[in-house]
């Protein structure tokens, strides 16, 4: 067959950009909504850090989940914490926003490692090639955890926290009728990188005259 591997490569492409676009689009919605409810936005997160430390207790208590590992995690969420100071405002060199990035790494490591691990000993243990793994987690539950207790939030403030650099001049009208009608707007960095990757593809069309300098994209 020489269509068909073509026809399935081309369908792999068009979905990958149907998905890109879904996840561009799902990112700059949100980063709207926050922008227009940050005091809301500030407490939904803050709650959800307090939520998921008491998971990761509760999964260190009852599922019997390494100590060590589930304290780092606490750690690295206390951390993302204190990003919330004052919010949705964030420093880019601010030594606490750092951290969090570095910890974010750090702690998708650890638990990867700890899992394949886990996994690695169970199938060790095994005495035939037919058995089952006993207690071993399933590639949901594995990758529901990941999802909730190590990606949830960072992601969650990726699209909330607005960089200095990304602060944008507005008129408003109620203040205006006092003067000074000039305020400052957050925007958001998955905003702020939606837009700018919008913005360069708009300009390798101008380049490649696809399209022409006034028109928008």
């Amino acid at each position: 067959m020489w269509i068909l591997p073509l026809v399935g490569i081309l369908g792999s492409i068009v979905g990958f950009c149907f998905l890109t676009l879904a996840i561009a689009s799902g990112l700059y919605y949100l980063s709207e909504l926050v922008e227009e409810h940050t005091v809301i936005s500030k407490r939904l997160l803050s709650r959800l850090i307090y939520g998921i430390i008491v998971l990761d207790l509760l999964l260190c208590f009852v599922d019997r989940f390494p100590f060590w590992l589930t304290l780092f995690g606490i750690v690295s969420h206390v951390v993302y914490l204190g990003n919330m100071r004052r919010f949705p405002y964030v420093t880019l060199t601010d030594p606490l926003f750092i951290t969090s990035c570095v910890l974010v790494l750090i702690n998708h490591l650890v638990w990867y490692r700890h899992f394949s691990a886990r996994q690695k000993n169970a199938y060790n243990n095994m005495s035939s090639y037919y058995d089952t793994p006993d207690d071993m987690p399933t590639f949901t539950e594995i990758a529901s955890y990941f999802g909730i207790c190590v990606w949830l939030v960072p992601f969650a403030l990726f699209v909330s926290l607005s960089a200095s650099d990304n602060i944008l001049p507005y008129e408003n009208p109620a203040a205006a009728a006092g003067g000074d009608g000039s305020q400052k707007k957050a925007q958001g960095m998955a905003k702020a990188l939606v837009d700018g990757v919008r913005n360069a593809i708009g300009q390798v069309g101008i380049a490649a005259g696809w399209k022409k300098r006034d028109d928008g994209f």
